[in-house]
């Protein structure tokens, strides 16, 4: 999915992330900067990028071997964008020395996606898919994606296992979710995107690796 640039504006604390209204409005204003009028588009959209930042810490801490910060929501808040978008989660100062783990992030997840789902009517199981890959994603950033693997299992119930491709000497996450981002007037699909033809894909990735190499040598 490709981001769109936006300013950062106060943050409002985590628990407006499961207030229905809320919801609607933010995801209603991601979708017009999208020129979408679907929710079920803007709201996969919009929570690619809050899972995306919930994940970020606790998958970064997991692979480097280090205790994992909060993620309960009530100790959160979160940057919000003038498009509605999402993509920094800030720890509330007095909550730094409160460790987090995997209970935590599940509890916190469901505690999110249950009323997106309601609202946007996207798929209980499509976020759940959203945020595995997030996992994998964040978990591969920081250099491990065994540690996406661990902390997935760890998170359990409805959570899939993130996984991962060896494509010409890179390592990709082979994505379970898909954003809809082709789904907007204008836009096209993802590279990685799981409803590309498998030998598409793996073409497209495996060019993407060798344009990064290429990088790396210049």
């Amino acid at each position: 999915m490709a981001a769109q640039s936006a300013d950062v504006v106060n943050p409002v604390p985590g628990r407006r992330l499961t207030e229905a209204e809320w919801l609607i409005g933010r995801i209603g204003q991601l979708g017009h900067s999208w020129g979408t009028t679907s929710l079920r588009i803007a709201g996969t959209l919009w929570w690619c990028m809050v899972a995306s930042a919930l994940v970020e810490r606790i998958a970064r801490a997991y692979a480097q071997g280090e205790q994992a910060q909060t993620v309960a929501l009530e100790r959160l808040d979160f940057a919000v964008r003038p498009d509605g978008g999402i993509d920094q989660v800030h720890i509330r100062a007095d909550s730094r020395e409160s460790a987090g783990g995997a209970a935590e992030l599940r509890a916190t997840l469901a505690a999110v996606i249950a009323p997106v789902a309601e609202v946007s009517g996207a798929g209980v199981s499509s976020l759940w898919a959203i945020a595995a890959d997030a996992i994998g994603n964040r978990a591969l950033d920081a250099g491990s994606p065994d540690a996406g693997a661990r902390l997935a299992a760890e998170v359990g119930g409805k959570l899939p296992a993130p996984r991962f491709v060896e494509i010409g000497g890179r390592t990709f996450v082979r994505r379970i979710s898909c954003c809809l981002v082709f789904e907007v007037p204008g836009c096209q699909m993802c590279t990685s995107c799981p409803k590309r033809p498998s030998d598409e894909r793996t073409a497209l990735l495996a060019a993407l690796a060798a344009e990064s190499r290429g990088t790396l040598m210049t």
